[in-house]
């Protein structure tokens, strides 16, 4: 599917949706009970904010909903498009019936719409928002470049959020109930799983800030270079040289080096008439 033609398509839809929602089109207003409409099974928002949410509901208690859901049929019921916030509010506020905007669509475009109107008004948190990326990039096979132009964003920023993906699913579960935030998680992109859980808890419970947690995650890779090296200076054992010291005392080369490692004895002589005494004791 073309860039253009299918994205395009896709948001001009949406659009369509909104203008039913403002009143432009108001013959396509519903009135339907709530209990008959479904969420999206694609909706890629996994967390809402519950005060936010009982501030919502506490809104549309004294004002009304002033903007309608976004529904498409299926069958004796709806599925929900945009608006799962507002859908949810409304049922704590015990109201029966809900304005509702239906859009006719096909039920393969239900989680591109799904994705798209949640990325244009900005209702994802930072994982959700990379989940969605990652599935209009599979999708419809397009570049970072090219994604990014139809969201309207710079190709680093999709790019840099789609890499909060290779976090550990602790990490990230923190980062989407903002436990942490954005600047925290990219500083432990490339740590192990166990390394980052200890970070996160550790930012958490002394509410490092970024800075704080840059010097910190230094120090850890610091420290793990140290255990490194020192891991292996104990794997290596000395050679003793004692047994060739006739053999050494014997050369004439001032010259002479002799190197070890740990399964390596390197001897470097300048002296020809070293060099074939040498090869002669190694040939006796």
């Amino acid at each position: 599917m073309a860039l253009g033609r299918g994205l395009g398509e896709l948001l001009g839809e949406v659009e369509i949706a909104y203008d039913n929602n403002t009143g432009n089109r108001e013959l396509n207003l519903h009135e339907l009970d709530v209990n008959v409409i479904k969420s999206n099974p694609y909706q890629p928002r996994k967390v809402f904010d519950k005060d936010k949410l009982e501030e919502l509901r506490d809104s549309i208690i004294q004002h009304g909903l002033l903007q309608p859901i976004v529904v498409t049929k299926d069958g004796d019921s709806y599925t929900l498009i945009a608006g799962e916030r507002r859908l949810k509010a409304s049922k704590l506020a015990g109201i029966e019936n809900i304005k509702a905007s239906i859009l006719n669509v096909e039920d393969n475009k239900l989680r591109e719409l799904a994705l798209i109107e949640n990325i244009q008004r900005d209702d994802l948190n930072v994982i959700e928002l990379a989940c969605s990326y990652a599935s209009l990039i599979n999708e419809y096979k397009v570049t970072h470049e090219e994604l990014a132009k139809i969201v309207s964003k710079s190709r680093s920023v999709i790019t840099n959020t789609l890499r909060l993906l290779t976090l550990s699913v602790y990490t990230q579960e923190m980062l989407g109930s903002s436990k942490i935030t954005t600047g925290h998680a990219k500083l432990l992109i490339g740590l192990e799983d166990k390394q980052q859980e200890n970070i996160v808890n550790t930012i958490i419970e002394q509410n490092l800030s970024v800075r704080e947690t840059e010097e910190f995650v230094k120090d850890i890779k610091s420290l793990a270079n140290q255990d490194v090296k020192s891991d292996i200076k104990k794997t290596t054992t000395p050679i003793n040289l004692e047994p060739l010291q006739s053999l050494i005392n014997s050369l004439n080369d001032e010259k002479l080096s002799i190197t070890t490692g740990k399964d390596y004895l390197k001897i470097k002589l300048t002296s020809n008439l070293d060099v074939e005494k040498l090869v002669d004791l190694f040939t006796k």
